[in-house]
């Protein structure tokens, strides 16, 4: 019998065990990464709509029309607008809430589902 010391590192059916299981970690991160990546770009866009002082939005169809533009400088397509955001205007700001899911097939009926619910307040420039 060989000693407990001299047996090192994993076998062949562990390096591929391994292997799979990094393959599986890239592949869902590779899915699901670029989704909260336009996420975060929206986000941006929703809260410089507050800041931008070049932007003359006066109403919740500007404001639209605000994000709209800059959806489309940052190659944002797979979000529909109109079913994601809904602007009211309040006082002296718009109140927008942003709400919708993305689906991403990972094996044959399994699909990953990343969902993103967030309220802003921004004040009117």
């Amino acid at each position: 019998m060989r000693a407990a010391g001299s047996q090192k590192g994993l076998s062949f059916i562990g390096w591929l065990v391994a292997l799979a299981v990094v393959a599986f970690a890239v592949s869902t991160a590779a899915k699901v990464v670029p989704h909260y990546l336009d996420y975060m770009s929206l986000k941006k866009i929703i809260e410089a709509a507050g800041t931008d002082r070049n932007a003359d939005i006066s109403d919740s169809g500007e404001f639209h029309a605000y994000v709209a533009k800059g959806m489309q400088i940052n190659n944002i397509r797979d979000v529909d607008l109109n079913k994601a955001l809904s602007v009211t205007t309040e006082n002296n700001r718009f109140l927008a809430h942003l709400k919708y899911e993305q689906r991403e097939p990972l094996i044959q009926n399994i699909d990953l589902v990343v969902k993103f619910d967030r309220e802003f307040s921004v004040d009117k420039p």
